[in-house]
């Protein structure tokens, strides 16, 4: 990139900056006017300068030749002009300087709009590219950087250019010419005056700066201090488990604690320095007004200065101080962004970038690679001179499959990340199919290789778009419809020099998917053996009926069929169905007075309990004793009572804190003084908030769960009153937001696994929810939909870097990422080691019978899991130390053969 701030403003913005240049050149006769006619407003229009001895009017703005009189020796008048009075004079002469006012602004207001439109551009350049070489940094030179670092770079640090970046070229000449203006009518005014305002803009312009220097460098300072502790955060935040797991908790804070007081102090230093600057410029500048009343007063009192004259200049000097301190205060912001310009170009410059071309956008097929892959003395010395590989040699015809063994220390995670074309070997020279792999560009290498590792990461995004992340290379083509503004947005891309990269295609390479996207996913799940967890997904989610009305009428008829099947083989009782007019034993008080699926946070929670809506219905409802409201409370009560006593000796892992999960062992204090204080006064001694606790624990309680013997015949018939009552008061956004349970209905906000039961699966059955599972199973895949169901599961979000999958889910889910692109070599890199020995065999198993024929390199950890493989090679401190088959290898004298007999 460029070095030079000043050099790539212009190089990027040059016509812009030229069209602003000249705007601001025809801005300032228009300024000077706007100086010149107070001065004649006070002198003519109001002093009567220019008109004689009882002369009411005189000609204004006549218009002559110049240079006429000279050359012929008489005036050549162009234009007569006008013959006005005085008082006429004075509002003509007023509404000109209101019309250069406004033509002034309008000029200004163009300018900065200009100005503004070509800073966002600029800056949105910078960050593209700082960005894009982010996306072409090597591995090795990521490794060291600090993501938190990085992002805060291109986020916030860049900013300050983007507001230099409009005024690089425009603000000094703009302040420039109004100073320079000012200081030019003020000259021509009085040449005191003028020779004063010069010697006080010329002081500001030599001092103020000097005393900024030091500003510059804590400037420097702070931005490091800065940038230093959002890569520290950014540490906690990675290390968050090591720090609870640890209790290190406070040492971090004292860690915290001092960088924060390293920069308060770096900033106070700021703050004092830049007021005594400020205070120091607003000195000069109100000194120069005292010496124009004083010099300017004594020489109007000598007749050597008229008043409009010592006015205009007042007026005049009045709009000088502004553009020399935006001078001033430009110069400041040209040596502080210049310097951050140079530390942000410094940190994105690293050695061995991957060039452009490399990652250039490609719709067509890439030929398939075909031989050998051959590395020959391959070897990787880090930059502190640790070797990591030496020596390497091998070949591997592209349709065997290679199992790497050996521990951490060997190298062979380098060597697998090298194989696949992420790193690039320090010796030696690596071909496949007789091209130089080292060289191939980017839409090769990521197109026919492919590469899992170990930690592998997850984007926040479906399960789907997880699988399909390896098959985005380009757009192919449109999805949607036309956008109106596409044409606007594509040519602000190109003049911000942003390549055109239209979202709204369908990026994902058709190629492999061979026509058929669902059942080349669910192949792929299938020899990760992932498919089952993606059902479970499925039928833990949702769909729209309105967008799936087939899938919704076949999921109604799962429902009738696993009811009729229940019935004949007399499991009915694993499931307590839904009935709208009867209590529902195993769901919570909340839900049976609902009777529905609530999709709003206030029929939810916490907030239902404080909801005025419910607790009014609640209020209403009774049997002319106790309202439904008053019942409820009074449950509560004995509810925290039963818990206080129960919980009170025991420790905070108890099962007894699971089994009544409504209660948790940090809220006992709170319950015993809400006992204790009802105890004294009765219910109507607590707070309303101590009420809504209480009835909180009410609504989450569950006779089948908790068994308490709270909720007799008497008490379910209240509570249906209450539902019945509910149902039609509820209105609004909360009744769109609940969906009632329907025997006829699909319900939209329950899952999918709720619908088809259509009740809660009874608490306490023997193996009661996996014979339900497995009967549903049937039901749907008589009905062929459990495909429809993994649909659903595909959906499923993995959250940020997949942390809502287990471990083994995410390495499966990349294993499947790397084998849904079909690549021509497939580089494992130790990724199964989240699961245990006998599984990972078998899902090595199933993958190498999918890609029978095709190129495989494995590295391991466990040498039993190479059995199979066409051959093996064994390494040890960077080096193959042995190479063969596995027979050979574990036999009598093998290098594997101790391990696999210790195994």
């Amino acid at each position: 990139m460029e070095q030079n701030l000043f050099k790539y403003v212009w190089q990027h913005s040059k016509a812009e900056q030229a069209t602003i240049l000249l705007l601001v050149a025809i801005s300032m006769p228009f300024y000077f006017l706007s100086l010149d006619l107070p001065k004649q407003i006070v002198n003519q229009g109001i002093q009567g300068e220019g008109f004689a001895a009882e002369q009411t009017a005189r000609v204004f703005l006549a218009v002559y030749l110049p240079l006429a009189e000279f050359l012929t020796g008489t005036p050549v008048k162009l234009f007569s002009g006008f013959t006005l009075e005085q008082g006429t004079l004075l509002i003509v002469l007023s509404c000109a300087f209101l019309g250069m006012v406004i033509v002034n602004g309008l000029f200004k207001l163009s300018i900065n709009t200009r100005k503004g439109r070509m800073g966002e551009r600029l800056l949105r350049r910078l960050r593209y590219e700082l960005s894009d070489r982010v996306l072409r940094f090597p591995l090795p030179h990521l490794r060291r950087m600090k993501q938190a670092e990085v992002a805060t770079m291109i986020k916030d640090e860049v900013e300050p250019l983007g507001g230099f970046i409009v005024d690089a070229f425009v603000t000094p000449v703009f302040l420039g010419g109004q100073a320079l203006t000012a200081l030019t009518f003020i000259m021509v005014q009085s040449v005191y005056l003028g020779a004063i305002s010069l010697a006080i803009v010329l002081t500001q312009a030599w001092l103020i700066p000097r005393l900024r220097r030091r500003l510059l460098q804590l400037g420097k300072q702070r931005q490091l201090a800065a940038r230093a502790l959002a890569g520290r955060i950014g540490e906690i935040m990675d290390g968050a488990t090591e720090m609870h797991a640890n209790d290190t908790s406070n040492w971090e804070r004292a860690d915290l604690v001092s960088r924060l007081g390293h920069i308060f102090l770096i900033r106070f230093e700021i703050y004092q320095r830049k007021f005594f600057v400020k205070f120091l410029n607003n000195f000069l500048g109100q000194l120069t007004p005292f010496l124009f009343y004083l010099v300017g007063g004594l020489l109007a009192l000598a007749g050597q200065l008229d008043i409009g004259a010592l006015v205009a200049v007042i007026a005049a000097y009045k709009d000088l101080p502004g553009p020399i301190k935006e001078l001033i205060d430009w110069d400041q912001q040209r040596l502080d962004v210049t310097i951050k310009y140079e530390q942000v170009i410094e940190q994105f410059q690293p050695t061995q970038m991957i060039p452009p071309a490399s990652q250039e956008v490609r719709v067509d097929a890439v030929a398939p690679l075909t031989g050998t892959l051959a590395a020959n003395n391959l070897s990787l010395i880090e930059d502190d001179g640790t070797h990591r590989l030496q020596g390497v040699t091998f070949e591997l015809p592209l349709e065997q499959h290679l199992a790497i063994v050996g521990d951490s220390n060997s190298g062979k995670e380098r060597l697998a990340s090298i194989l696949a074309g992420l790193e690039h070997p320090s010796g030696g020279s690596l071909r496949i199919a007789g091209k130089d792999l080292t060289a191939l560009p980017e839409w090769v290498t990521g197109r026919r290789l492919g590469y899992v590792a170990a930690d592998v990461y997850h984007f926040p995004l479906s399960v789907r778009d997880n699988l399909l992340y390896g098959l985005r290379h380009a757009p192919y083509s449109r999805t949607d419809a036309e956008i109106p503004d596409e044409d606007f947005k594509n040519r602000e891309a190109r003049r911000a020099g942003n390549p055109v990269l239209p979202l709204n295609y369908d990026w994902v390479d058709p190629g492999p998917l061979a026509g058929n996207e669902g059942e080349m996913l669910r192949k792929t799940l299938r020899s990760i053996g992932m498919e089952h967890d993606v059902f479970r997904f499925g039928i833990y989610g949702t769909i729209d009926p309105g967008e799936h009305p087939q899938m919704a009428a076949d999921l109604l008829k799962a429902r009738r069929r696993l009811s009729e099947k229940l019935e004949a083989e007399g499991l009915s009782d694993l499931v307590d169905r839904f009935d709208p007019e009867a209590y529902n034993g195993s769901s919570t008080l909340a839900e049976n007075l609902l009777f529905g699926t609530a999709d709003n946070p206030n029929l939810r929670g916490e907030a239902l309990a404080q909801n005025r809506q419910v607790l009014q219905v609640l209020a209403e409802t009774g049997d002319g004793g106790k309202s439904l409201e008053e019942d409820l409370q009074a449950m509560g009560l004995s509810i925290a009572r039963t818990m206080v006593e129960l919980f009170a000796d025991l420790p905070s892992g108890h099962p007894f804190f699971d089994q009544f999960g409504f209660i948790e062992a940090d809220d006992l204090p709170e319950f015993e003084g809400i006992v204790a204080k009802a105890d004294r006064g009765g219910l109507a001694s607590l707070a309303a908030d101590e009420i809504a606790r209480l009835t909180q624990l009410t609504f989450s309680y569950s006779e089948s769960r908790h068994r308490l013997g709270l909720i007799d015949g008497a008490m379910q018939a209240k509570i249906l009153a209450g539902r019945k009552a509910l149902a039609r008061q509820l209105t609004g956004d909360e009744m769109r937001a609940l969906e009632p349970y329907d025997p006829e209905r699909y319900n939209a906000a329950a899952p999918i696994l709720v619908n088809v039961l259509f009740g809660q699966i009874v608490q306490g059955q023997a193996e009661g929810e996996s014979t339900l599972q497995f009967l549903m199973v049937q039901v749907l895949e008589e009905l062929d939909l459990c495909g429809a169901v993994i649909e659903v599961g595909l959906g499923y979000d993995v959250g940020l870097g997949g942390k809502r999958l287990s471990p083994s889910q995410r390495q499966l889910l990349g294993l499947g990422r790397a084998l849904i692109k079909d690549p021509d070599l497939l580089v494992v890199n130790d990724a199964l080691g989240a699961l245990d020995n006998a599984t990972q065999r078998s899902i090595m198993q199933q993958v190498r019978q999918h890609r029978a024929g095709r190129g495989i390199v494995w590295a391991m950890t466990r040498p039993q899991s190479a059995e199979g493989f066409d051959q093996v090679a064994v390494m040890s401190e960077g080096r193959v130390t042995a190479r063969g088959s596995f027979d050979e290898l574990t036999g009598p004298g093998g290098a594997l053969a101790a391990e696999i007999g210790n195994a």
